[in-house]
């Protein structure tokens, strides 16, 4: 049988040979063990698209039109969004944790036509909406409100649209200067370090890491996962929504992450894997009470988005008893480049594995390309690769080696068997006394101490060596806040590290700024 192209094929053949599977099913809250789940089988599904193609249709829109989506995880806002790809229109999720500022500028630079919200984000988008007239933004935006919150069943997809009268709200005639052809998702990043970047991902893109996916971790139509990472972040649309739906599996969508609810449901619809982020698996190395559920049927934890510390990696898997897979990627990649092995006695604690699906180098400054151990800058090739970043030509080429590979940023080496390893951002680098020191290396340090939950060093100005290091710690919660103290943590990286990679200065923090996707954002430590 031929692999599917598109979205839109891969919903039919899903449909037409599992048609009274549940694909989708939400939790139910606590309190009533027996009852069942709200479930959406692949032919429902299949059924849901074409009702909500047509309300697109009806509506003025035409194929290659953006389709925002600004609501939290549900039945709902996956089944939006795989229907806006099943149209031929370009999915746009839209960042729940998005500042003002950021809201207005996707909605005017993305070209949306049409943007779903529910009760809950209907508020902010009006007033982003509102905002932009006023500085004389003009096109035509249909706002809809779905007729269920974004935790209710599927009925609004399957009856009619109810659009609310938002302000110029009505068939627009804008049309793209440039059609989007086969694109299939626009996404943009977080804009840490500016203006956000929507990344281009065609059906091929997103078909290609969903095979990768299924071929990694040796996925089927028996497997299900418990997805409780957003859907607007590339890890939760393509690992647990995409790649369950290309190999026929399931996915218990649950609204968002609880570190107080996540084993039950692990455990109550007979999960097979769960894909997490570092963040999550701190969270749940934290909670203090026990778990007592059945994980019998899961098979591995898989962790992304963010290196995820060996300290970490290690206690999870005592305390848990279930193996942890490190993989790595991207939005620019739609979702993972790396992946460890399978077959447990094959992963190797603190590295992102060998390359999933394309080819990776690791070169230096002048695109030479490295020696065994000796590190730079991770590139990456492959047909999970972006296009580009919409309307930002400039960027695009930047983005690319003259040779064609993605610049990831990601600074790291390969060993001697061909594992990758990332030691930090480029831009994070520190560099003292012009010696390079990996922010990477001082945070593990620090994990080490049975006091600290989490850690990040940056480096600050200085005078005399160009940079000097400020580590920025979070204390486990039942050491408490005053069973940490500088003299304590210079003590312990004294041991671990030695004097010249010691903190100058450590700051206790309640939390560390994290972006969408999990990953700590030092720059922003500074502003503190």
């Amino acid at each position: 049988m031929n692999t599917p192209a598109t979205i839109r094929a891969l919903i039919d053949e899903r449909a037409r040979q599992f048609p009274d599977k549940p694909f989708l099913l939400a939790p139910v809250e606590d309190g009533d063990a027996s009852a069942r789940p709200r479930a959406l089988t692949f032919r429902e599904l299949r059924d849901a698209c074409i009702a909500l193609e047509a309300g697109f249709a009806d509506a003025g829109l035409v194929p290659g039109d953006v389709v925002s989506v600004y609501m939290g995880n549900g039945l709902p806002t996956a089944t939006l969004l795989l229907a806006a790809m099943y149209g031929g229109y370009v999915a746009n999720p839209l960042n729940l944790l998005c500042q003002p500022s950021q809201v207005r500028y996707i909605v005017e630079h993305s070209d949306t036509r049409m943007i779903f919200v529910s009760r809950d984000s209907r508020e902010a988008i009006e007033t982003a909406l509102a905002e932009l007239r006023t500085q004389g933004f003009e096109r035509d935006i249909l706002l809809v409100q779905t007729q269920a919150d974004a935790v209710e069943t599927l009925s609004f997809a399957k009856a009619e649209l109810a659009f609310a009268d938002a302000p110029g709200a009505g068939p627009a005639e804008h049309r793209h200067a440039e059609p989007h052809a086969d694109v299939a998702l626009l996404m943009y990043t977080s804009g840490t370090t500016g203006a956000p970047k929507g990344v281009l991902l065609t059906h091929r893109n997103l078909l290609a890491n969903a095979h990768n996916i299924t071929a990694e971790h040796r996925l089927d139509a028996g497997d299900r996962v418990l997805a409780s990472l957003p859907l607007y972040h590339i890890n939760g649309l393509v690992v647990t929504l995409i790649a369950p739906l290309f190999h026929g599996g399931s996915v218990v969508m649950a609204e968002r992450f609880s570190a107080r609810t996540f084993w039950r449901d692990a455990a109550r619809y007979a999960c097979t894997w769960i894909n997490v982020v570092p963040t999550i698996v701190a969270y749940l190395l934290n909670h203090d009470e026990e778990h007592a559920f059945d994980l019998s049927a899961l098979k591995f934890c898989r962790s992304a988005s963010a290196a995820l510390p060996a300290e970490h990696h290690r206690a999870f898997e005592a305390r848990f008893g279930i193996g942890v897979i490190e993989t790595m990627g991207m939005t620019e990649t739609a979702a993972p480049a790396f992946s460890n092995p399978y077959d447990a006695e094959r992963r190797r604690i603190g590295s992102i594995g060998l390359p999933s699906g394309g080819e990776a180098r690791v070169i230096d400054s002048e695109g030479r390309d490295c020696a065994p151990n000796e590190s730079g800058e991770l590139v990456l090739r492959g047909e999970q690769v972006m296009s580009g970043y919409y309307k930002r030509p400039d960027e695009t080429r930047a983005a690319f080696t003259a040779e064609g590979w993605l610049r990831t940023g990601d600074l790291g080496f390969r060993d001697a068997d061909g594992y990758y390893y990332i030691n930090g951002r480029a831009k994070e680098l520190i560099i003292k006394g012009g010696e390079n020191i990996a922010p990477r290396e001082i945070d593990e340090a620090l994990l080490r101490h049975p006091g600290v939950l989490e850690a990040a060093a940056v480096g600050v100005p200085d005078a005399a060596y160009g940079q000097e290091i400020v580590a920025f710690v979070v204390a486990r919660e039942a050491a408490g806040p005053d069973a940490l103290d500088a003299a304590g943590l210079r003590e312990h990286c004294l041991r671990e590290l030695g004097r010249y990679k010691t903190p100058k200065e450590f700051r206790l923090v309640t939390e560390l700024p994290r972006g969408p996707s999990g990953k700590v954002q030092r720059l922003k430590l500074l502003q503190t």
